[in-house]
């Protein structure tokens, strides 16, 4: 199964001060801004998202489709298909796909230890 580019998404208190810290091992700004209350921070192939009042906890995040880089890959599975094997396996979904859409479209899991994964679908 393909889930494409990989990130943590993080619940931060102030995302100044994080930025900051991040900024301190590496990481640049890639996407987001202060104004709209998030950052996506790149260091080489890894990926930090700063998110600040949107979520409580920590996500780990798969955007299907997509690169480390925001960048559509040409052989990617969808979220509809990823969704489809999921459940099939017998893995519990928080939140599903419509398995009639096409594009754009995220499901949300938990895995055994209660930590969320989130597969978003950009494209």
């Amino acid at each position: 199964m393909k889930l494409g580019a990989f990130s943590i998404s993080l619940s931060v208190k102030d995302l100044a001060v994080s930025k900051s810290f991040y900024e301190n091992l590496g990481f640049t700004v890639f996407a987001g801004s202060m104004e709209s209350n998030y950052l996506i921070m790149k260091n080489g192939n890894a990926l930090v998202g700063l998110f600040q009042g949107m979520f409580e906890n920590n996500i780990m995040t798969f955007n299907p489709g997509w690169d480390e880089n925001a960048k559509t890959l040409e052989d990617y599975d969808d979220v509809r298909d990823i969704q489809k094997h999921l459940k099939n396996n017998s893995i519990s979904l928080q939140t599903e796909a419509d398995e009639n859409s096409t594009g754009p479209a995220s499901i949300v899991l938990t895995d055994p230890d209660g930590n969320t994964i989130l597969i978003d679908q950009h494209i």
